[in-house]
C-alpha cells in the first residue's frame, strides 16, 4: 500500500499564495518573486531605516530592527486599492516603502501617508477593529507585516516588546497630557 500524496491545490482567490496567505496579504495581491511566506535572509538596509524610524521601533538596535524587517512582506499596490477598511478586523502594520496612500473617516481625509510613513501598528499587538480606510493614491510599495508572525517573534525576542511598551507608554502619556489640559 503505497501512502496517499496530498495535493494543495492554489486557490487563486488567494493570489497565489496557496490558502495559507499570511493575513497581511489581502487575498487579490501577489507576492513577488523569492519574498514573502518565510522569513528573508537579505533586508534592504533603507527599510530597516525606516522600520527605525517608526516610534513604536525607535529604541529598537539595528540587530532588533533587522529581525523586525525579516519578518516584512514586501508588496506592491496599485492606485486606488483599498489597504484597510472600516470596520475590519484590524491584523497587520503597514510600512510604505513608497508612493502615497490616504486615511479617510467618511469623506474627510485625516491622514497621508508617504514613504517612511506607518500605520496599523497597534494591530500588532491589539488587533481590534479598524477605525478609519485606508486607500493607495498612487502606485505603493510596502512592507506588511502580519501580527501572528509578530507576536512569535516577540516571545522568542522578548527585548523588542520591552522596548515597544516603553515607546507606548511614552506615546500614552504624551496623549494623556495633552487632553488632560
Amino acid at each position: 500500500m503505497t501512502p496517499q500524496r496530498r495535493h494543495q491545490k492554489v486557490d487563486p482567490a488567494h493570489g497565489g499564495w496557496g490558502r495559507y496567505a499570511p493575513a497581511g496579504v489581502p487575498k487579490q495581491y501577489k507576492p513577488e518573486p523569492d519574498k514573502g511566506g518565510r522569513m528573508r535572509a537579505r533586508i534592504p538596509k533603507q527599510q530597516i531605516e525606516l522600520l527605525g524610524a517608526v516610534p513604536l521601533f525607535s529604541s529598537c538596535s539595528h540587530s532588533e530592527l533587522r529581525s523586525v524587517a525579516q519578518l516584512g512582506t514586501p508588496i506592491t499596490i496599485e492606485k486606488g486599492e483599498v489597504l484597510i477598511a472600516k470596520d475590519t478586523a484590524g491584523r497587520e502594520f503597514f510600512l510604505v516603502l513608497s508612493g502615497v496612500a490616504s486615511c479617510r473617516i467618511g469623506r474627510r481625509q485625516v491622514a497621508q501617508f508617504t514613504k517612511g510613513g506607518y500605520f496599523g501598528e497597534l494591530a500588532l499587538l491589539h488587533g481590534g477593529i479598524r477605525t478609519a480606510d485606508v486607500v493607495a493614491e498612487t502606485d505603493m510599495e510596502l512592507l506588511v507585516f502580519d501580527a501572528r508572525e509578530f507576536r512569535a517573534m516577540l516571545m522568542t525576542t522578548p527585548g523588542i516588546g520591552v522596548k515597544m511598551l516603553a515607546r507606548l507608554a511614552e506615546r500614552l502619556a504624551d496623549a494623556d497630557a495633552h487632553y488632560s489640559n
